[in-house]
């Protein structure tokens, strides 16, 4: 009798092992298939997912004032001043950007001269290649040297095209070479 119950032992252990195996490998093949399931609807959810575009924004254009000095100054800055000075009846004889002597200090900068016809010449200097640099102005009659140099926007933070040419014209209004103030 006892070799049977060890008989029925040894069935019943190699059931339970066959089951067991039976189960891992139920399992196994669950996984996987879940996983081909998983991975077909990536698939399908990429398939009909309409591409994204991505769309370049535009590139925002450098304001006038940080672009390089030389052309600030040629392209915007003096033909801006032509057109202010004209526009109040005034002729410019002559209008250059040079790196030269400043005006009665005599150190070497980038100077705008400016020679309004029949009305003034104005010397508008920066320290250095650079529109926020310290700057300085001087003003003189008609074929006249100037005879004082004075500092030019100095209190402020931003420099801009039309700061600059506002208060230029102010100068020259100050001192009545442009009109009455």
């Amino acid at each position: 009798m006892e070799e049977n119950l060890e008989k029925n032992n040894e069935i019943s252990n190699n059931n339970n092992k066959s089951n067991s195996e039976e189960i891992k490998e139920c399992t196994s093949e669950k996984v996987i298939n879940m996983n081909e399931n998983n991975s077909s609807k990536v698939d399908k959810k990429n398939e009909n997912d309409t591409p994204t575009k991505t769309i370049p924004k535009p590139k925002k254009e450098l304001p006038i004032e940080k672009k390089p000095f030389q052309e600030f100054i040629n392209i915007h800055l003096i033909p801006a001043l032509i057109e202010e000075i004209n526009h109040r009846g005034l002729e410019i004889n002559n209008i250059n950007l040079k790196n030269t002597n400043r005006p009665i200090a005599g150190d070497k900068c980038w100077v705008i001269n400016c020679e309004i016809k029949d009305t003034c010449s104005f010397w508008l200097s920066f320290e250095k290649e650079d529109i926020s640099s310290l700057k300085s102005i001087s003003l003189s009659k008609p074929n006249q040297e100037p005879s004082i140099i004075e500092s030019f926007l100095i209190d402020e933070k931003r420099i801009t095209l039309k700061l600059i040419i506002s208060r230029v014209l102010q100068r020259l209004n100050g001192q009545k070479l442009i009109g009455v103030n």
